[in-house]
């Protein structure tokens, strides 16, 4: 086995004294102290992330919204320029490849950026079925380092690194945005976008530019309550948003529609895209298994694998729980039959032989105060 990937800024997490992980075959900070002053920090003031094991896909050309629309599963053509919008790239029988987000960053230039551990199998999916396409596709993963600031203060600490004018462009970019800027004196992509629930941006720069934009970030992050902020925290901020992860949620084996991505499929546009036939026999037949939002009613957190059951019968799976920091009681993302989705249904989790009860809530569990 080959020994994990590091990112141009593993110096710097070793430096703060970081907790290592391997993620998607990368050496990754887990935490740097405690993960639930990371998580109540990120909700609280503001929290600083390496993403950089993320990918990143340029596609460009004169056919490349065309191409896009027939390699992914939402509509990427109707998409403004300076906008992103998520979608997920499915196989032929409508499995999910990857759940990702895309950039459109010209009329013909659009950045794909899918999870770590799928980056590879986006790239090369995306570069075969280009193939009689006038489009592009370059992997700049290797070369490409993403650092995200989340939280209430991360205008603030973003305004200290630029100037007046794109002071103005920060504050005023809308969710789901990005445009190029200059923080810290280093040329980014900046978007506003994050996993974790909170307002908050991501910065895409070359790997040799990263670290010193994360001391800069830093720095500046000092006196809004930044701290450096682990893959722990993510995911306990993510369950908390009610955002699926690859590999828990979302798999080759599941599908969009049971896991309540439907409305990101688009069968209004007039390409093929890779699993259409197979989407639309799912949607026409009906979802087998639903994703849906548990809140534990005892003290005791349900894990992922762990049994849902209904008077003593299994009508279910938890793929992810966790003891939610920010509401105090226990949560959990699970798939169950259809005729268990709605919201105050009681169900039960295997904690090990003794269930635990728990509820069919509306998701996400936590919204951020606007």
């Amino acid at each position: 086995m080959s020994d994990p990937k590091k990112t141009s800024l593993h110096a710097k997490h070793a430096e703060l004294g970081a907790s290592f992980t391997d993620f998607g075959g990368w050496d990754m900070p887990l935490k740097y102290g405690s993960e639930l002053a990371e998580h109540k920090a990120v909700r609280a003031t503001a929290g600083l992330f390496d993403l950089s094991h993320m990918g990143e896909v340029w596609v460009e050309g004169p056919e490349a919204a065309k191409f896009l629309n027939s390699a992914l599963a939402g509509n990427m053509a109707v998409m403004a320029v300076g906008r992103a919008k998520y979608s997920v790239i499915c196989n032929e029988a409508g499995g999910i490849i990857d759940d990702l987000i895309t950039y459109r960053r010209g009329d013909e230039k659009f950045l794909v950026v899918p999870n770590a551990g799928n980056a590879a199998a986006v790239a090369a999916a995306l570069a075969e079925r280009a193939a009689g396409f006038d489009a592009t596709v370059t992997d700049a993963s290797p070369e490409t380092s993403l650092i995200a600031v989340q939280g209430p203060a991360s205008v603030a600490i973003l305004h200290a690194l630029v100037d007046d004018s794109t002071k103005a462009l920060i504050s005023d970019m809308k969710y789901y945005a990005a445009d190029d800027a200059t923080v810290a004196g280093h040329d980014v992509l900046l978007a506003r976008t994050g996993y974790t629930g909170e307002d908050g941006f991501e910065l895409y720069l070359p790997n040799e530019q990263a670290p010193a934009l994360w001391d800069a970030l830093m720095a500046a992050g000092a006196d809004h309550g930044l701290v450096p902020a682990g893959l722990a925290c993510r995911d306990s901020l993510r369950l908390e948003a009610g955002m699926p992860l690859y590999g828990n949620e979302l798999s080759e084996e599941g599908n969009p529609f049971e896991a309540n991505l439907g409305p990101i499929v688009s069968f209004k546009k007039e390409e093929d895209f890779t699993g259409r036939k197979a989407l639309e026999a799912i949607k026409a037949e009906g979802a087998k298994r639903v994703l849906v939002g548990l809140k534990g009613l005892g003290r005791r957190a349900g894990r992922g694998g762990y049994p849902v059951s209904s008077d003593g019968a299994q009508v279910g799976v938890v793929t992810s729980g966790q003891p939610s920091p920010s509401l105090g009681y226990p949560v959990a993302l699970a798939y169950v039959e259809p005729g268990f989705t709605e919201v105050g249904t009681k169900l039960d989790v295997d904690l090990r032989g003794k269930p635990e009860a728990f509820e069919v809530v509306a998701l996400p569990f936590y919204t951020r105060a606007k």
